[in-house]
């Protein structure tokens, strides 16, 4: 790859050990799978393309996330039930000015060019899409789904016509920030509080610009302020691609019940994530700490060989054998959330985006693998096939629909 460097190392690190503290979990039952299998299931928020530029790293091969700590591949996908979701164009923070705005650029272009080129050499599984109607048919005939997106709109720098390339790429879903206040909107965890009081001016063109594409925002990471200004501008209804509850948990991150009902109330969906350190307080050892970030920062930004690789994933390995995990949130912690959503704005406008290899994944939802045990656990608690439907695909789809129905259509056919 390119560059992989770790969304936040403090975060990646807690976030780590839920794949080093498998456990085993209940079975689910065969009619739970039965009716999973039979879902069209959309993730929002797959940081999968990261993966694609590793070292002889294959999307067809069967990876273990106890090895290599990744999450997502074809054979789990298919073992899970993922039909599959919205490939995420993350690209990191960096200096608000112009040189680091190319390098963004450049960099974000060529993680596109990535996802695009996963769907071109196999197009026997994977299929793009840039259509709501696509979904159905890439499902019907086996074949996973790959709409784009992007995490973090800094490498459009100043110029936001850069969005008509990225929507000609396949894009159709955009977050305005990550960790740190860039030049579109505050971010809900900049340590500096906020610069803009919500959307900055070149972010509500930004929006406009969306809205005219037929592109779907994502207020993840963005601020409350940020995203009362999405639900107040927005033609089209809104998504948190990745987010939690507040009520469960306290996290600047999460959202409370009263921005829940302003988002249900113009049509949006809130996409509940398994990030660890979102869904709960968790505690790690300083000697843990210490050593996977050293780990991290002594990667550096350059392309990993086939060697270096290797020995970067031998020594986490050793850190996990040396400072196991512990005390870190499990499946009934990232139900915890989904279910308290359910509660406050129902299942028109709750859905799934569980930010796998970004961070996600839970003691008993390592990876994809488990997801049948949502479904499982969804119909334990008394929702039915329609709602499960709503949830795993069907809320995302309906404001992709509605984006695309308020799209400009001479504007989106000039660009």
């Amino acid at each position: 790859m390119g560059r992989y460097i770790p969304v936040c190392i403090a975060s990646l690190v807690l976030a780590a050990g839920s794949a080093a503290l498998a456990a085993p979990g209940e079975e689910v039952p065969p009619d739970a799978i039965a009716i999973h299998q039979n879902l069209i299931t959309l993730d929002t928020h797959l940081d999968t393309p990261a993966s694609l530029d590793r070292p002889d790293w294959e999307i067809g091969d069967n990876h273990d996330v106890h090895r290599d700590y990744t999450q997502v591949d074809l054979p789990r996908m298919e073992k899970g039930g993922l039909d599959g979701g919205f490939w995420a164009i993350y690209t990191p923070q960096g200096p608000l000015d112009n040189e680091h705005y190319q390098k963004a650029r450049d960099f974000a272009i060529m993680r596109g060019l990535s996802i695009r080129e996963m769907v071109a050499a196999d197009p026997a599984h994977f299929t793009l899409a840039t259509q709501t109607e696509d979904a159905a048919a890439i499902a019907a005939n086996g074949k996973r789904i790959v709409y784009m997106s992007i995490e973090n709109a800094y490498p459009l720098g100043e110029d936001i016509s850069l969005i008509t390339l990225f929507h000609d790429m396949g894009v159709r879903l955009v977050g305005f920030a990550h960790f740190a206040n860039n030049q579109f909107a505050d971010s809900s965890t900049d340590p500096k509080g906020q610069q803009w009081g919500g959307l900055s001016p070149l972010g509500k063109e930004l929006l406009a610009k969306m809205n005219r594409l037929g592109i779907v925002a994502d207020a993840s990471h963005s601020s409350d302020a940020a995203l009362d200004d999405m639900l107040e501008l927005s033609t089209s209804p809104i998504i948190l691609s990745h987010s939690g509850c507040k009520a469960i948990y306290d996290h600047p991150r999460n959202i409370d019940d009263d921005h829940l009902r302003a988002l249900a109330a113009k049509g949006g969906v809130i996409q509940i994530n398994s990030f660890s350190t979102y869904l709960r307080e968790t505690k790690t050892s300083p000697e843990r700490m210490k050593a996977l970030g050293a780990l991290f920062a002594g990667r550096g930004e350059g392309k990993m060989t086939r060697e270096s690789y290797k020995i970067f994933l031998d020594k986490w390995n050793e850190i996990d054998r040396l400072y196991p995990a512990e005390d870190m949130p499990d499946f009934d912690d990232f139900m915890a959330h989904l279910l308290h959503a359910l509660k406050i704005v129902g299942p028109d406008h709750v859905g799934i985006g569980l930010d796998w290899d970004g961070g996600g994944g839970v003691v008993g939802m390592e990876d994809v693998a488990a997801l049948p045990k949502i479904t499982a656990a969804l119909l334990k608690a008394g929702f039915g096939k329609q709602d499960l439907e709503k949830i795993w695909s069907g809320n995302i789809l309906r404001v992709l629909r509605a984006a695309e129905s308020h799209a400009k259509p001479a504007l989106v056919k000039a660009n």
